[in-house]
């Protein structure tokens, strides 16, 4: 029988250090440790305690800790050594019965990772889900890690070694994140759909209104009605929009907004934005489950644009839910031709209907949103959730540098008018003065040459600018300095500047009550409550423009990266974001019954 918390709670030391025995490889004083904080409120909470017991630990004693581990598929194995936890978990992931050819390759990379950091390479390998990673993506993990920095490499190991464990202390106590699978496995099904050319090369790439677009559209729409959302309908820009309705004896019920967006940037992940869109999906499942209402309305909105990827506007889903599209974009088009408006008719939406789709402020609550860091600090300090502060404010800019196209071996290196090294000059430019304000960030994102060829100076080279700050008066100092050196190198190297701003988007302090209640939901699981401002841009930015916002960050794996196919969060994670805007709509429907 599993064990149960309450057990935990009231055993005697050497029985609970029992009862924990076998988490933590050969190393029983990390749980013996965490013990001493007893009683605990959630599993969550003993992971904190015993996670904070190992990073206050020595650099030794986390060594130790790591050499304790197996090399996967290594002697340990062949000679039948492992502990039990050990032989199911690389049994489950197909390890113990490995190829000639796979078996060879696998005691290489140990031997290569052992010469390089002095320990055994350690991976979760039942993996985010819990289900097991195949083992490819075992090898290219291995692959991969290779190349870290022995620091970041061994801080990396413990964090894999404490996924080992939170895994393992769920099927102790019977524990399985059941709603962070569900999220999990609607994630997946959505990943399936993918633009034309990425989904061969096994890529996610949904861009507005694209024939996978339209496809994840109609599946989002399904799981809500599935999940039982009473109306759900796609508008006019493509939102998929779903209503769960309040208490029928509630009155004047008002409306709480949340949601995110489904489409994604070029090669991406799968889980900026759509993670959002999940969350609440499964809060409103639970809710229907039990038959409860609450005494607002909830209406979740999949965003239909965030990215800014066919065209150049950003925030279409969420802007029009404002009153911000303007009619302008529809005659903008695609790297193909097609403009918004052709798109637009095609997908069958009905461009005079969007004015219809602002919100007004006066009905709603406020407006939630969950989402995926998209940065490595959570996942540093071994957190589960963030609340944030603000989403720092941005502008974006299409540009290019126009000199003259000529002959790279007869030109002068003192007569050149090179696009692409005025391009370059200014990408330095950026990097350094982005880095003076400590917080602030600017990137070139995007650098080509247009028909470039090996023998010919560029007469010609587009790039993008993306700068951002948390305040609107720090980013518009930063715009200011890199618009004016961006000239200034122009009239240096005798060029032409082009630039066209394409999305400027004001800083977004999240609003201090909603905001509270998020921090309420995070210390209500039993976790630390760890305050942070966005440096991404999220839809949350667009609706605050007239409602009060506030955001949820769930860990990212990987080092928390983005907008590459890495991104990646654990079920356990999802599960805990899910468990905390349960948290947080209780909390607002009791406070909506009081003052009612």
């Amino acid at each position: 029988m599993p064990y149960t918390l309450d057990q935990l709670n009231a055993a005697p030391l050497a029985e609970a250090e029992r009862m924990l025995d076998g988490l933590y490889e050969h190393t029983p004083w990390i749980a013996a440790q965490a013990l001493q904080a007893r009683p605990f409120q959630s599993l969550a909470q003993l992971k904190q305690a015993m996670a904070g017991a190992l990073t206050r630990a020595s650099v030794d004693a986390q060594l130790a800790l790591i050499r304790a581990h197996p090399e996967l598929a290594g002697k340990a194995m062949e000679a039948g050594t492992l502990t039990s936890e050990s032989t199911g978990e690389q049994q489950r992931a197909g390890l113990t019965a490995c190829t000639p050819e796979e078996l060879a390759r696998i005691r290489q990379l140990n031997a290569d990772y052992q010469a390089r950091f002095g320990f055994p390479f350690v991976l979760c390998v039942r993996g985010p889900r819990g289900t097991g990673l195949a083992k490819q993506q075992i090898l290219d993990t291995f692959e991969r890690r290779l190349h870290h920095h022995p620091d970041f490499e061994r801080a990396e190991a413990l964090r894999q070694i404490h996924r080992i464990v939170e895994i393992r202390l769920a099927d102790k106590f019977g524990a399985p994140p059941t709603l962070g699978e569900q999220v999990w496995d609607w994630h997946e099904k959505l990943a399936q759909h993918s633009d034309p050319g990425c989904a061969e090369a096994g890529q996610l790439t949904v861009t507005y209104l694209t024939d996978a677009h339209r496809a994840c559209a109609q599946r989002i729409s399904r799981n809500m009605r599935d999940a039982g959302f009473d109306d759900v309908h796609i508008d006019a820009v493509g939102n998929v929009v779903g209503r769960y309705k309040a208490d029928p004896g509630a009155r004047n019920p008002k409306t709480l907004l949340t949601g995110s967006h489904y489409d994604t940037v070029r090669n991406g992940g799968k889980y900026d934005g759509r993670l959002g869109i999940f969350v609440p999906l499964a809060c409103v499942q639970e809710l229907a489950r039990t038959g409860r209402r609450l005494p607002f309305d909830l209406e979740v909105v999949g965003f239909a644009e965030e990215e800014g990827q066919r065209y150049k506007a950003t925030f279409l889903g969420s802007g029009a839910l404002i009153g911000d599209f303007r009619p302008e974009w529809l005659d903008q088009r695609d790297a193909d031709g097609i403009s918004m408006r052709e798109a637009m008719q095609h997908a069958g939406l009905c461009v005079d209907d969007i004015p219809k789709l602002k919100r007004h402020a006066a009905d709603y609550l406020g407006f939630i949103e969950v989402h995926i860091e998209q940065g490595p600090v959570l996942n540093e300090l071994n957190l589960p959730l963030g609340v944030v502060t603000s989403i720092n404010g941005s502008v974006r800019y299409q540009g290019a540098y126009i000199g003259q196209a000529s002959h790279a071996g007869t030109t002068p290196m003192d007569r050149r008018r090179d696009a692409a090294c005025a391009a370059a000059e200014l990408a330095l430019y950026l990097e350094r003065r982005a880095a003076q304000d400590g917080d602030s960030v600017g990137t070139i994102g995007m650098l080509t040459v247009p028909n470039g060829s090996i023998n010919v100076v560029p007469g010609r080279c587009n790039f993008s600018l993306d700068l951002r700050a948390p305040s609107d008066a720090q980013r518009d100092a930063l715009v200011s300095d890199v618009l004016a050196e961006a000239q200034a190198i122009a009239e240096r190297r005798g060029v032409r500047l082009q630039l066209e701003e394409t999305m400027r988007a004001a800083a977004a302090p999240c609003d201090a009550a909603l905001q509270q209640r998020w921090a309420d939901a995070v210390e209500a699981l039993g976790l630390p409550v760890f305050r942070m401002p966005s440096g991404a841009g999220h839809d949350a930015m667009k609706l605050h423009e007239i409602m009060p916002q506030a955001m949820l960050f769930v860990r990212g794996e990987n080092a928390g990266i983005s907008h590459n196919p890495l991104e990646s969060t654990s079920a356990e994670d999802m599960a805990l974001a899910v468990h905390a805007m349960q948290h947080l709509l209780d909390g607002m429907a009791r406070d909506t019954l009081s003052q009612s």
